[in-house]
């Protein structure tokens, strides 16, 4: 897999140093080129220096020959051009990174839909941990070949999650509904906006990630 990040911060660099562990491609783009000569010298990774939010700089990273561009910076504004011109450039998958919670319905409109908030999920951590709840990391429960993904439902899948045509080896896990948690029937009508949480064999991913791209 190759992947290209927008930004250098620490997000990135943790994530980066992750990746090319497990012996995917990686190449990092950030406009400081002093960050970009220290990261070189202990991150095995290509590097472009520039805006990654103008296209002449995407295109460095050959969008085409890439499976997923990082975009996080730490400016809202940023990650979603380059999110979107990243998009237009052709490349497969995009992810945006985002601290307004208020430009979160933006984004979805623009069909970023692969948008996370950090500050919200560490804050959720946070005040459950506070609670004294007994919280086991996601990462330590789903494992053998289990992958957990999340989508953003469409207008055109407003329908019963057993119409959904999921591949043999995925299930729908729990739904978020106007920032409520909702565990699911068969029968339960989705809706627009709906964040919808399956758990599938990583052989199956590519056939879920089908069904809820937009055509």
């Amino acid at each position: 897999m190759r992947v290209v990040f927008v930004g250098a911060d620490g997000l990135s660099v943790a994530t980066a140093e992750l990746l090319i562990a497990r012996g995917h491609e990686v190449v990092i783009i950030d406009r400081d080129k002093d960050v970009i000569e220290a990261l070189s010298d202990h991150l095995d990774c290509g590097f472009v220096h520039g805006d990654g939010s103008r296209p002449a700089i995407l295109r460095e990273a050959s969008p085409r020959g890439s499976d997923l561009l990082l975009c996080l910076t730490g400016d809202d504004q940023t990650n979603i051009l380059a999110s979107l011109v990243g998009r237009s450039l052709g490349f497969e998958r995009v992810v945006t990174k985002i601290e307004d919670q208020e430009l979160e319905h933006i984004c979805l409109e623009l069909g970023l839909e692969d948008t996370i908030v950090p500050s919200r999920t560490i804050a959720r951590y946070l005040a459950d941990t506070a609670e004294g709840l007994n919280l086991l990391e996601l990462s330590a429960m789903v494992k053998h070949g289990a992958r957990v993904l999340s989508f953003v439902v469409r207008e055109d899948q407003q329908h019963p999650i057993e119409e959904l045509e999921l591949p043999e080896r995925s299930r729908v896990v729990c739904l978020y509904r106007a920032e409520r948690f909702v565990l699911p029937a068969p029968d339960t009508r989705l809706r627009t906006d709906d964040e919808l949480v399956i758990i599938a064999h990583i052989d199956e991913v590519p056939r879920v990630l089908a069904l809820f791209q937009a055509d």
